[in-house]
């Protein structure tokens, strides 16, 4: 006799259905947070508790089929950097979703190309409800995942984009936010930060456009300046900075920025007297440097609403395209940019 002869059989909803003294209906309802249904919270707990001692897991696959639809949103895994505060707002667009019923799972595009017909296959095997983050897809792309059922494509883009809901994140806003800041304390020839990183070029690139429009429009200068991320690169920067002739800086992001302070710090020069620096991120880290780093703080859309409105979309599939949420900027000023 082998050990699988003597494992015992996986728990049914049937079990939980009689050790709770309810029907099985009941037990879906209780277990998959059904509103809709009248299920008392005593009645509830019974049957979470009997769940509990069976060992018992909803079968997600099984509830699928059952509903008709599938209640997965894929997440697809991205390909560039992401900072704590992305990382953060997508933690909390996935509470947002499961509190809904939907399981989240995330999926990387391997050697695939980015939005094309091969990454939509791959996505559509798992026939999600919706895909969040549906950057790039070329229109083959879109009608292969719309053809599999996907009910709700969403893109994360600075502007909206035909054809799809959009969340829009301007980062053209950030740099156009930390430069006009700059500009209204004083600062007339003001550093770009522009990551050496390629793969950040997506974000920079917006960042140093939106900062030239608000020098433009404060009569200021905007100068672009490479920066890595390691301290031998801010050190060289540092090092040349009374040749550039620099007296603010928007230094792209907080953590660019508290490299770059120290750095500027370490060759001798004054924060904010010879240089005013800004970030953006508003990083808990940058309210502990002295001094304190001013910085523009981006408002992404709460996980609760942005998920109500994907589980509205994965509803009414037939709605038109529309901005599920937008990003506020905002500028922290603090004592790096002269606030005393």
């Amino acid at each position: 006799m082998t050990d699988r002869t003597l494992r015992p059989p996986a728990p049914t909803s049937a079990d939980v259905a009689r050790r709770a003294g309810v029907s099985r209906a009941t037990v879906s309802y209780a277990l998959n947070d059904n509103t809709t249904a009248r299920v008392s919270e005593a009645t509830r707990a019974r049957v979470r508790a009997a769940a509990e001692e069976l060992g018992y897991v909803p079968n997600f696959a099984a509830r699928t089929l059952r509903a008709g639809s599938n209640r997965t949103v894929l997440l697809p895994t991205p390909d560039i950097p992401v900072g704590p505060l992305f990382s953060r707002f997508l933690i909390e667009l996935q509470r947002g979703l499961v509190r809904r019923g939907y399981a989240v799972v995330q999926y990387g595009a391997g050697d695939r190309a980015p939005g094309g017909v091969e990454q939509a296959r791959a996505w559509a095997e798992l026939r999600p409800a919706a895909v969040f983050g549906a950057n790039g897809l070329s229109d083959e792309a879109v009608r292969v995942l719309r053809g599999a059922g996907v009910r709700a494509l969403v893109a994360v883009a600075s502007a909206p984009v035909p054809g799809l809901h959009t969340l829009v994140l301007d980062h053209s806003r950030v740099g156009a936010a930390a430069v006009a800041h700059l500009a209204q304390r004083g600062c007339r020839r003001i550093g770009v930060v522009v990551p050496a990183e390629p793969e950040l070029a997506v974000f920079a690139g917006p960042r140093l456009r939106g900062a030239r429009e608000a020098a433009a429009a404060g009569g200021a200068h905007a100068e672009p300046v490479d920066l890595a991320y390691t301290e031998e690169s801010a050190a060289e920067l540092a090092g040349r900075w009374r040749e550039l002739g620099l007296d603010g800086v928007f230094a792209y992001n907080d953590e660019y920025a508290m490299l770059l302070q120290r750095a500027l710090q370490d060759a001798g020069l004054e924060v904010p007297a010879d240089v005013a620096v800004i970030g953006a991120d508003d990083l808990l880290l940058g309210r502990l440097l002295r001094p304190r780093l001013s910085t523009v703080r981006i408002e992404l859309p709460g996980g609760a609403p942005l998920s109500e409105a994907i589980d509205r979309l994965v509803r009414g599939p037939g709605e038109e395209p529309e901005v599920v949420g937008e990003v506020a900027v905002e500028v922290e000023w603090r004592e790096s940019t002269g606030r005393g």
